[in-house]
């Protein structure tokens, strides 16, 4: 895996617990295992490796789960964010690549775990577009905008404001 140097910045959806990295590993990746699968409550985990001497936390901590012997998973204790995939022995962590503050900068490179692939998978890109903010939607998606708790895609002193 090749090291990339840069700065990025990610965290949980309420911003309790924010981490910064001033590098990251060539390795964007989809993970459809089962354990993966459940780990972050979805079809898939999207992950990316950090080597451990480029990574901080820079808010909190996350809540820590042993998934397996080698294996921890980090999320936020208060709003249950996955946000780490830690394989103890590895010279790298893994964050969830949809903590990131710009997840768009880093699309997957490989797929791990094909046999948990859901057999529908293939189908995804054909089905119907619609945004959150459809006329049918309107209303339920300006009640949500107007009680956001998010916390924004990047860092701020503190939080809530």
């Amino acid at each position: 895996m090749k090291r990339i140097d840069g700065a990025i910045s990610g965290g949980c959806q309420c911003g309790a617990v924010r981490y910064h990295a001033t590098a990251v590993l060539d390795s964007s990746h989809i993970c459809h295992c089962r354990m993966c699968q459940k780990a972050v409550g979805n079809f898939f985990a999207a992950l990316i490796g950090i080597p451990r001497d480029a990574f901080t936390w820079t808010r909190g901590t996350p809540a820590l789960y042993q998934s397996s012997d080698p294996v921890t998973r980090g999320f936020c204790a208060d709003c249950g964010t996955p946000l780490l995939y830690d394989y103890t022995t590895s010279a790298h962590l893994n964050v969830t690549t949809g903590s990131l503050d710009d997840p768009s900068a880093f699309p997957p490179q490989v797929q791990f775990g094909a046999e948990g692939r859901m057999p529908w998978f293939a189908d995804i890109g054909g089905l119907a577009d619609e945004g959150s903010t459809e006329e049918t939607m309107a209303e339920h998606v300006a009640q949500i905008r107007a009680s956001n708790h998010q916390h924004p895609d990047h860092d701020t002193d503190q939080w809530p404001n």
